[in-house]
């Protein structure tokens, strides 16, 4: 056999070889994937137990990240649900509903049947149809030790007049993902990107698809024009006139095996409609939006009317003008033309166009002028952040929780801030949190197994009414309850094997003895929390 037979055979041989890699890998994944959604409806039974509508007064949420925050289209509240926990060592999952009342600067927690399953990083948006309704998709529920993940593709409906779920099956919808963005514009919700990964591959979307809340049925989009290329995380609103804007957003690709490239993307686009009659796919246009000579100003707070009338102090000491005159003088240095769009899902876009001048000196001087007004006192304002939870309401933006990364060190915060978008005159803290106080366990071995078991059915919530705890559920089997001061440990030793026989009964004779422990903990672990 020749040389040249031999590559030939030898590259067949590494096809095949990679071939069986990715079979191996596939099946793996999906058995991970078979394992966590038998985790999630082990959960969801759990969930299953509450049958009646409670709505009681609470502290506000525990620390969390990548949930989201909503604002009511009809009432002063705002609407949070879902998000996550990691204290260095567990990853915790949530699906509660909390509801903050603004007027009050009050937080009440809404147990409602039948909820969505445990989930993160999904996208919410509200409708005044009916009372006001919060839509909810995808997602993702990710394992105690954040190894595995399960992507959500399901769609929910929360009917706030009623408080009651609904789960919405509708065919043709996008894959599971998390990451994405969603917004509602002229009676659809449009999802965009986003991105699915295992433990050991992943994959960036582009795609966008549309939801007719009319017609309760889903379509893929295929705008002309040149897209976005795929991301997740990017900031997507819309306008007044019922387009929508995608900017920035983050991906990464394999350059070689276990070596991945990161890009922190910067470019806009404008997704609009071209008229009315046709098609829904036809509609849809991509615009690129040239960022490149745009500005993106940092804003500056304080009182605009009193610095102006600082200026105009100092400036008429100097020249011997009095105010009237100050203000009829035409402007010398550059012009800009600002308008600024807030959003309902908390984005501010600033549009500026620039017209050149002689004067930049002066510019300058009172740039300075504006930097030393707002040193005069001293402007509290929330710490770095990212993953945080946004809304706006009659014009003031909510920021909740996110995560405050210190070193290696990632902290999850649980402050509450507010500003008004038309002043932008300081920002008010709502609720305090130090972020240097917050709790992180390092990794340690030992603590390896009882990840594997723990965590992801929901986290350490705040304390929470004896009411609601002692319910009777109407007769419903009860678990073995949990004794005053009783810790967990002691709980769990005392009522193992109840658990173990009730996970199996829901998991049935062929499940393996050491997945239905597993859940059988995590179960044991839910009720205790829900309990103390």
């Amino acid at each position: 056999m020749g040389k040249k037979g031999k590559r030939e055979k030898k590259g067949k041989g590494a096809e095949k070889t990679a071939a069986k890699m990715e079979k191996k890998v596939s099946r793996r994944a999906k058995k991970e994937e078979e394992d966590l959604e038998a985790l999630i409806a082990e959960f969801q039974s759990l969930d299953a137990k509450k049958t009646q509508v409670i709505e009681s007064s609470c502290p506000p949420p525990s620390p969390r990240l990548n949930g989201s925050l909503s604002a009511h289209p009809e009432k002063d509240e705002l609407i949070l649900f879902g998000g996550e926990y990691f204290n260095g060592q567990k990853t915790y999952l949530y699906n509660d509903l909390y509801v903050y009342n603004i007027r009050k600067n009050s937080w009440s927690k809404v147990e409602i049947p039948n909820p969505p399953p445990r989930r993160c990083a999904h996208q919410a948006a509200v409708v005044p149809t009916a009372g006001g309704q919060l839509w909810v998709f995808g997602g993702e529920f990710a394992s105690p030790n954040g190894e595995q993940f399960y992507h959500y593709k399901d769609l929910w409906v929360l009917h706030l007049a009623t408080k009651t779920w609904e789960q919405i099956k509708a065919s043709g919808g996008p894959s599971g993902r998390s990451g994405h963005r969603m917004v509602a514009c002229k009676r659809q919700l449009i999802i965009f990107g986003g991105f699915h990964e295992s433990a050991r591959d992943y994959i960036y979307y582009n795609d966008a698809y549309a939801f007719n809340l009319d017609s309760f049925t889903w379509s893929k989009l295929a705008p002309s024009g040149i897209g976005p290329a795929p991301r997740s995380g990017c900031q997507m609103a819309t306008t007044p006139e019922g387009s929508i804007i995608i900017y920035g957003g983050y991906s990464k690709q394999r350059i070689k095996k276990d070596v991945d490239k990161g890009t922190l993307h910067t470019d806009m686009f404008l997704l609009k409609t071209e008229g009315a009659g046709k098609e829904e796919e036809n509609l849809w246009d991509f615009r690129i939006l040239h960022t490149g000579n745009s500005c993106f100003d940092k804003l500056s707070l304080g009182p605009k009317s009193e610095k102006r009338k600082r200026r105009r102090g100092r400036q008429a000491e100097a020249e011997g003008a009095d105010d009237e005159e100050m203000e009829k003088q035409q402007p010398q240095g550059p012009v800009e033309v600002v308008k600024e769009v807030v959003t309902e899902d908390g984005t501010v876009m600033t549009i500026k166009q620039v017209i050149s001048g002689p004067a930049e000196e002066k510019e300058k001087s009172e740039s300075e002028e504006e930097e030393e007004d707002g040193a005069l006192g001293q402007q509290v304002e929330p710490c770095p952040r990212s993953n945080a939870m946004l809304a706006v309401k009659h014009g003031i933006l909510y920021v909740y929780g996110g995560m405050f990364e210190v070193g290696d060190r990632q902290f999850t915060l649980s402050d509450l801030y507010s500003i008004d978008l038309h002043k932008m005159e300081e920002w008010k803290v709502l609720v305090e949190m130090d972020p240097k106080a917050q709790e992180w366990l390092e990794e340690s071995e030992s603590d390896e197994e009882e990840d594997d078991t723990e965590g992801a059915e929901g986290g350490e919530e705040e304390e929470e009414s004896s009411e609601e705890e002692s319910e009777d559920e109407g007769g419903e089997e009860q678990h073995p309850s949990v004794q005053p001061g009783e810790e967990h440990t002691d709980y769990l030793s005392r009522t193992e094997q109840y658990w173990i026989k009730f996970a199996r009964s829901n998991m049935g004779p062929d499940a393996k003895e050491k997945k239905v422990v597993k859940v059988a903990h995590a179960m044991a672990k839910t009720f205790y929390e829900d309990s103390a």
